[in-house]
């Protein structure tokens, strides 16, 4: 493996705080909040517990064609939503037959997913079901499979140096970018589109988290339900959208005058090998996920000024990361948890998250973290609360962790 600078040059986004980066990132300054209560008759029908949910801004369908919306999952959708703003934001072009702005054997696309099209795919048997065969899509294995929204991203952008689809629960979006880094550290590629995308507010998703008592059921106040690190947490809220940045070879960005938002500096991936949905009581694979990251990026504990933490506003959650922090790195960073704002995005939120960290490097400023009111005292952090904090900070950590004991940790360092 080399050791060469990789660097970020593209950033897009939709999520249920705006339909692009700038209206995202603006209204998580503002203190807005994307938490709504569902009104799906579903929800009604059903007899749900937990009557919330983090839905997009941006409905996708009033963005792209509506014949091409027709023939992707909403996964996919809003994948391709965010690669293209990321791509244009790069500075780059759509490919052409006369045109080809990176070498597409040096381009590669890593974007990551928990679920994958649970929309089509269910949505699919119900037709089966009640109207038979002739009724259902010949599209119907394209757009449920996982891998979708990356192979559309790679086919749209003429990708021939990979296209990836890392399938690890909440943590996907960020072991999307971590291998786009591994991509372009091993030679395999110049640029690589990477992040990831989740689309699954769904009677079975929301009925199956209700079942395990990990959503929040604070119906009556959704502005004041997801509550990271606060004692009256009681769950988080689920959401839906999708992030995706352009990783690129340092110098290959500085060669073609690209703006750099930072640096993605290392990374660090472990599993904890213990229970499918808990974290390991001591936090042993979150410890040496950020420990390893902040290795690979070369750097120390003692140089890392924020943490954007995975943080989802669970009960034992929360605690259990915030004393991995605190192990792996001490008591020093400032941290923030943006799921009080835009819920938990499942396999878009490490992307969406990385964009966040990104953007704090980029502008000196840290988000603060909503409903925030009292600070859990097994917390022994200082967590962002009531306005954004202006900072001095030249690295930060963006953590992940999913069920099945899937830990990643990206550092990320300014230009």
């Amino acid at each position: 493996m080399s050791n060469v600078d990789v660097v970020v040059t593209g950033l897009g986004a939709t999520t249920p705080l705006g339909g692009d980066v700038t209206s995202t990132w603006d209204a998580l300054l503002a203190g807005e909040n994307g938490i709504r209560r569902n009104d799906n008759e579903w929800v009604e029908k059903y007899d749900l517990p937990a009557r919330l949910a983090a839905p997009l801004a941006v409905e996708p369908t009033d963005v792209l064609p509506r014949v091409q919306a027709r023939r992707l999952d909403r996964c996919e959708q809003v994948a391709l939503i965010a690669a293209r703003e990321a791509w244009a934001d790069a500075g780059f072009d759509l490919p052409s037959d006369g045109s080809e702005p990176v070498d597409p054997d040096r381009l590669g696309v890593s974007i990551g997913t928990g679920v994958g099209g649970p929309l089509t795919l269910l949505g699919q048997d119900d037709l089966l079901e009640q109207q038979g065969l002739r009724k259902v899509s010949p599209l119907t294995v394209p757009m449920l499979m996982p891998n979708g929204p990356a192979a559309h991203v790679g086919i749209e952008l003429r990708a021939r140096a990979g296209v990836h689809s890392p399938a690890s629960a909440c943590a996907s979006g960020a072991e999307g970018i971590a291998t786009a880094w591994q991509m372009i550290q091993n030679g395999r590629a110049d640029v690589v589109v990477a992040g990831g995308a989740e689309a699954c507010i769904h009677p079975i998703t929301v009925a199956g988290f209700c079942q395990s008592r990990t959503l929040s059921t604070r119906n009556d106040a959704p502005d004041r339900a997801s509550r990271p690190f606060d004692t009256d947490r009681d769950g988080f809220v689920l959401g839906e959208g999708a992030g995706v940045l352009v990783l690129e070879r340092a110098d290959h960005a500085i060669a073609r005058g690209a703006r750099i938002y930072g640096r993605v500096a290392g990374y660090g991936m472990t599993s904890d090998a213990y229970h499918i949905t808990g974290n390991h009581p001591e936090g042993l694979g979150q410890v040496k996920a950020i420990e390893n990251a902040v290795r690979v990026a070369g750097l120390t504990a003692a140089d890392i000024g924020h943490v954007n933490a995975h943080a989802t506003s669970t009960v034992v959650g929360d605690v259990g990361e915030a004393a991995a922090i605190r192990k792996a790195i001490g008591d020093h960073p400032v941290l923030t948890a943006p799921k009080s704002a835009i819920g938990h995005l499942v396999g878009g939120a490490g992307a969406v998250e990385s964009i966040f960290t990104l953007l704090s490097l980029y502008y000196g400023v840290i988000p603060a973290t909503r409903n925030l009111e009292n600070l859990d005292p097994r917390v022994e952090l200082d967590v962002v609360t009531g306005q954004p904090r202006k900072v001095e900070i030249t690295a930060a950590v963006n953590d992940s962790f999913g069920f099945g004991g899937h830990n990643v940790a990206l550092v990320f360092t300014t230009a």
